[in-house]
């Protein structure tokens, strides 16, 4: 009895060891600063983040640093996935977390192809199954991985303006998914109203559809009017790239997601 007692001893104490080293290793990654290569990388890749506020990049160079550590990245099609490459799709992919404690824990892999790629599924319709093939730009499977077109990556955080940007439109579905389903209602914060938020989201996503229907021009990509978990993927592209227009339109809209993320794009400078 008493060597057993000193075993369950023995392995308590080793995972708690355990736990707190991966702790302070974490703690220690949200502390760390990119290198001047890595700035002028991130400078040229993603001009996003040189209109963030300087507390907020400095908070985002930690989240990069921790990404980084965590994910592999895996080239596909013959693509050889660069620390460029890498870094542009970390920073931004760590954009739509840098000021909450929200974190990918799930996410270990993105898949990276050369351009875009065919995507295969499956239809069911009664005793009919049809198998599907579907040429995408990205996808963001459920507790990860997530798969990108490097050319459509790359371009998206260029032209920082068009509310079009594959990187956070599949990381939007992965803030989405930790709740435990993709589907337009992420985990909120506690001072946050969840029937309020599905108020919100519904009334946008109803009116977004009468708009896309007519074929009328939208600061959310028309796409979103496909599902609800599409409208806040959508959603959130606009709120980053086109913050102002976004909040002009749907002010709600904008409102709720500058809850969700702890800020506010439009007041960038």
């Amino acid at each position: 009895m008493t060597i057993f007692l000193l075993m369950v001893a023995l392995i308590a104490a080793g995972v708690m060891y355990g736990v707190r080293a991966r702790k302070r290793r974490r703690e220690g990654l949200l502390r760390s600063l990119l290198t001047e290569h890595d700035h002028a990388v991130i400078a040229q890749q993603v001009p996003l983040v040189a209109r963030m506020p300087p507390e907020l990049r400095e908070k985002l160079e930690g989240k990069i640093c921790l990404f980084l550590d965590q994910v592999e990245f895996q080239g596909c099609n013959g693509l050889d996935v660069t620390e460029e490459m890498a870094l542009s799709i970390a920073a931004q992919a760590c954009l739509l977390v840098v000021n909450t404690d929200a974190w990918y824990d799930n996410l270990t892999t993105i898949m990276v192809y050369p351009g875009a790629f065919k995507s295969k599924g499956t239809q069911v319709d009664g005793f009919v199954v049809t198998q599907t093939e579907t040429v995408r730009t990205g996808e963001s499977w459920s507790r990860g991985p997530v798969i990108l077109s490097w050319a459509h990556s790359q371009q998206g955080a260029l032209d920082d303006h068009d509310g079009h940007n594959v990187v956070i439109h599949e990381f939007a579905h992965q803030f989405d998914d930790r709740s435990g389903r993709t589907d337009g209602v992420p985990l909120l914060n506690r001072a946050q109203s969840h029937a309020k938020w599905v108020e919100v989201f519904l009334d946008g996503f109803a009116r977004h559809q009468r708009l896309a229907a007519q074929g009328r021009q939208t600061v959310i990509d028309p796409y979103g009017a496909t599902g609800h978990e599409e409208y806040f993927a959508t959603s959130v592209e606009a709120f980053f790239e086109r913050a102002v227009d976004l909040r002009a339109a749907e002010p709600d809209v904008y409102a709720k997601l500058a809850d969700v993320f702890q800020l506010d794009p439009a007041g960038w400078s």
